[in-house]
């Protein structure tokens, strides 16, 4: 994650020293994101294959050698290349230090709340980080942040961690792919259902993460540093509930939590929709970030659909399709907030919200098994 995100505040100064659009730079950066996104189904099937240990050792590798040679690239090419790299080296890691800490975990609620404080704690501290030094040192200094933070983690895994054999080296790799397998697992009711909740989840994740601030300052007449602010605010709260809304998913069930977790988001965004005050704002923001921590109860709601056999496989495919479907957050509420305003844009998300949290209900009061 501070591989990634250490690249947008230095944006200008690429463009600058690359002499080249805001455009171009931005298909760069959809180009890491995208490939991100795909590279979570084929991290699956290679674990299965050679082993979690590896493929996360192989992920962090990847990182830290894209992260450092996106920093000396030679030309706006280099650049992107580069940036593809880094989002696929970066995308094997997810879906299989997940599986992973279900293979050594009991309480795997906790355990994947506790790993996906990483997201927030790179969204706060790495882009602070990548400004202060990009204005005094330039933004190949800055990009290096990737490297930095990759090589200590990785030497800590290596040596922290021990080999778990894996669970299929048997199986061709071919076989893996076969699209009518992937179409039937995904079709499965339980699995459908799962996908339906995490793409809303994801799409409005995304939403929030691409325009918050720009909420603040053109819905509420905020300023860009204190819209910052509330921007940070927003990542500390989502650190700080990730874990604990793990836990209380092994306490209290995977569903009742991923509901009542959802439901603060349908009084969040409507608090930032129509706050009138600043004490209001800010407990909108507050909302969203407890909202968002949703990452614990519904992936663990996937990976308890799925069999010990297909679970790399089967999580990193329909983590790749959640988070493309997901990915659309952006350009969605972006196009709403151009033609109807953020009031609209913005409202949509309590409405989505809205339609998974009544779908958990119905499930659970008439004893559907989805």
């Amino acid at each position: 994650m501070v591989a990634r995100l250490v690249i947008s505040p230095v944006v200008p100064a690429i463009e600058s020293h690359f002499e080249t659009s805001t455009g171009a730079i931005g298909l760069a950066l959809s180009g890491m994101w995208a490939a991100y996104a795909f590279s979570q189904f084929p991290s699956g099937v290679l674990a299965d294959r050679y082993g979690e240990r590896r493929v996360i050792l192989t992920a962090i590798s990847t990182t830290a050698v894209s992260s450092l040679l996106l920093a000396l690239s030679p030309s706006l090419a280099f650049f992107g290349l580069f940036a593809v790299v880094l989002g696929a080296g970066a995308g094997l890691h997810y879906v299989v230090a997940t599986t992973l800490l279900t293979r050594i975990f009991s309480n795997t609620g906790r355990a994947i709340g506790i790993h996906v404080v990483g997201g927030p704690l790179a969204g706060l501290s790495a882009p602070v980080l990548a400004a202060a030094i990009g204005a005094r040192y330039g933004w190949r200094v800055a990009l290096l942040l990737g490297a930095a933070a990759a090589v200590p983690v990785g030497l800590l895994f290596a040596r922290q961690v021990r080999p778990i054999a894996p669970q299929h080296p048997e199986r061709p790799m071919r076989d893996q792919f076969d699209p009518g397998t992937l179409v039937a697992l995904l079709s499965r009711p339980r699995i459908a259902y799962t996908t339906v909740l995490a793409t809303i989840a994801a799409f409005t994740w995304q939403a929030t993460a691409s325009f918050l601030p720009t909420l603040l300052v053109a819905h509420h007449g905020y300023s860009t540093a204190l819209a910052g602010v509330l921007f940070s605010l927003y990542f500390v709260v989502h650190g700080v509930c990730a874990p604990a809304i793990g836990g209380l998913s092994d306490r209290f069930g995977r569903d009742p939590t991923l509901g009542v977790t959802l439901a603060v988001g349908i009084g969040a965004y409507a608090t930032l929709v129509l706050a009138g005050s600043f004490p209001a704002v800010v407990g909108g923001v507050v909302l969203a970030g407890v909202a968002m921590s949703w990452s614990a109860p519904l992936q663990d709601r996937f990976i308890a659909r799925l069999s010990d056999d297909e679970r790399n496989r089967g999580f990193g495919l329909v983590r790749t399709v959640y988070m493309l479907l997901g990915a659309l957050g952006s350009v969605v509420v972006g196009t709403l907030a151009d033609l109807a305003g953020w009031g609209v844009a913005y409202g949509s998300l309590s409405v989505l919200l809205s339609v998974a949290v009544g779908s958990l209900a119905v499930v659970h009061l008439r004893g559907v098994s989805l």
